[in-house]
């Protein structure tokens, strides 16, 4: 009886995290409390543990974003030259680091940083939309840059966006664009949502089919001319914010099976993803390259409380807010990778990071589509629930995760000119720990 007394009190202690696991693994506890990490936040109070050493696999996708709208990564520039010195610069930072993929933004607001027939020259490149460096194409020149130091480029555009918030209305605004832009020669396309701090979101309109051609036809102009190895969406679809029923002239007149208001909505955006499935399948067919195409939603695509097969969360769910059903492009292999944003750390109540990068390995189990993580760099240092180590304890713990084939961080300006001390100190114990050698790129098995 003194035994099982004994036995009971031992397990107990463990269970309260007072001595360190065993089996090569460490509890998590949380910065804040110093208790063990619950799993899901308040979903669910297993504790996280994570595996002694980082566990680097046979293949490693490393990538970053690179972001140009508000010139958040990439400045202005002026001429070609220093366009050229600082792109140089940006890849030469990649190589060194040992990333092996860069995410460039070459369409951030229905603009080009190429010569396109179908968008202007960004504002975002030159400082005003529609001018150009005459002859110098910069995507091809960013391109063999970063096959130069054997990085993947992919191509990162923003399918409707025309402006994130301006304080004019649509057609004051839409007068400032460049005369051959599409959101200027199409009005009608462009829907204007007021937001909270009373600036304007203009975006094009997802249910209507020119909106859904000229994305895909810009999709096409790219892959036809250059040699991305990558075509890339991010996660701005419809609106994070509600938008009323500032489409349902549309929603009346272009709905011919009678869906609801929001499987309408769901539909406009599967249209244009699985659009631009058929033109990268197209394209590859047609020339004998493997380009893939990959998404980044939003980290939480519903809450398990709302839909069956969600999540163990309670935030803001992509499914229903911006009616991107990025679980269904999974399962219907509609994307050849997906890096959901996990912008949230291990100890996060609502959004734990443990939970839904265990979530989304199951999304892709079987699926033969590749899963990388995407994490939120900027954020370390903002709390105390942010302490310097938690990026590397994100990519330890991933490491652990077979389905889990790498990681992309946001973003370039973080990782190598970092806004605080934290950061500086979380970026460098990462990959100065982890990423101290060259990997390999994983496969892509699903591509046509």
């Amino acid at each position: 009886m003194r035994r099982l007394r004994r036995f009971a009190a031992l397990v107990l202690l463990l269970s309260a995290g007072l001595f360190p696991a065993r089996g090569g693994a460490e509890v998590l506890n949380d910065p804040t409390t110093g208790r063990p990490v619950r799993y899901a936040g308040k979903f669910s109070s297993a504790r996280v543990t994570l595996p002694d050493h980082y566990r680097a696999k046979s293949r490693e996708f490393r990538g970053v974003w690179v972001a140009t709208v508000e010139n958040i990564d990439f400045p202005r520039h002026a001429d070609a030259a220093s366009f050229q010195r600082d792109f140089i610069q940006l890849v030469e930072n990649l190589r060194k680091a040992n990333f092996n993929a860069i995410f460039f933004q070459v369409r951030p607001m229905c603009d080009a940083f190429y010569p396109s027939k179908l968008n202007p020259w960004s504002r975002w490149m030159t400082g005003q939309e529609g001018r150009s460096y005459g002859s110098f194409d910069p995507l091809a020149f960013m391109v063999e840059e970063a096959h130069r130091r054997n990085l993947e480029f992919h191509a990162w555009m923003n399918p409707y966006r025309v402006h994130g918030g301006t304080p004019l209305r649509r057609n004051a605004y839409l007068r400032t664009l460049a005369r051959g832009s599409f959101a200027r020669r199409n009005p009608a396309l462009v829907l204007e949502s007021k937001l909270a701090n009373g600036r304007y979101s203009l975006f094009l309109n997802p249910g209507e089919p020119q909106v859904v051609r000229h994305i895909v036809d810009s999709v096409k102009e790219i892959l036809a001319r250059y040699p991305v190895d990558a075509i890339h969406f991010d996660d701005y679809f419809y609106l994070y914010t509600d938008i009323g029923n500032i489409d349902q002239e549309t929603f009346r007149s272009r709905n011919p099976r009678r869906l609801s208001l929001a499987q309408w909505r769901r539909s406009n955006v599967d249209n244009v993803i699985y659009g631009v499935r058929q033109a990268v399948d197209a394209s590859n067919r047609a020339t004998g390259r493997r380009v893939a195409f990959g998404v980044s939603p939003f980290g939480i695509w519903a809450n398990k409380s709302h839909l069956a097969s969600g999540s163990l969360t309670g935030g803001k769910e992509s499914y229903f807010a911006q009616y991107a059903d990025s679980r269904g492009w999974v399962k219907k292999q509609w994307v050849d990778y997906i890096v959901p944003q996990i912008y949230w750390p291990f100890s996060h109540d609502v959004a734990a990071y443990a939970a839904l990068t265990d979530w989304w390995s199951s999304v892709v189990a079987g699926t033969g589509v590749n899963l990388y993580i995407g994490h939120g760099v900027y954020r370390l240092g903002s709390g105390r629930s942010w302490p310097a180590r938690e990026l590397a304890d994100q990519l330890r713990y991933n490491s652990t995760r077979p389905e889990v084939s790498g990681s992309v961080l946001f973003s370039y300006r973080s990782v190598f000119l970092p806004a605080n001390a934290t950061m500086k100190e979380g970026v460098n114990r990462a990959l100065r720990t982890y990423w101290r050698a060259p990997a390999l790129r994983p496969l892509y098995r699903n591509l046509r």
